[in-house]
């Protein structure tokens, strides 16, 4: 099982189509597409065309590959759900949010260690940057 953080904290998850990897998505597929944290960048605004979910997996959680291809994804226009996968930390979700993710999906292990204080503790992203403290 997985948990689904959001900023009004933990939740079940609500995606029904499941996510296929790009092996296994066919055309016209209406599953969300699951993306390893090692695709190449240059290759997304092919491969967000018609896809309504994009999950990115992250590995490890000293790996941001992911973080990268979230906000690139924004930056070419992908407007479908956007969520982290796997071993990102309640300490990584303002920076998740920030690169452009709705959502990170965690283990029930890693719910157990990190509970739901945690995560809403850095719901409030938009006001604990860098650039509002350098210019406030």
């Amino acid at each position: 099982m997985s948990v689904i953080v959001t900023d009004s904290g933990f939740a079940r998850d609500d995606w029904a189509d499941g996510f296929a990897t790009l092996d296994e998505r066919a055309a016209n597929d209406t599953r969300g597409l699951h993306l390893a944290s090692d695709t190449d960048p240059a290759a997304l605004a092919d491969l967000m065309v018609g896809v309504p979910a994009i999950r990115i997996d992250f590995p490890s959680f000293a790996d941001g590959r992911g973080f990268t291809l979230g906000r690139q994804l924004r930056l070419l226009g992908f407007e479908g759900r956007l969520r982290a996968h796997g071993h990102v930390i309640s300490d990584q979700y303002a920076m998740a949010r920030r690169s452009g993710f709705d959502e990170v999906e965690i283990s029930d292990e890693l719910a157990q260690r990190q509970p739901q204080g945690e995560w809403q503790y850095r719901a409030d992203w938009k006001a604990y940057d860098y650039r509002s403290r350098m210019t406030g």
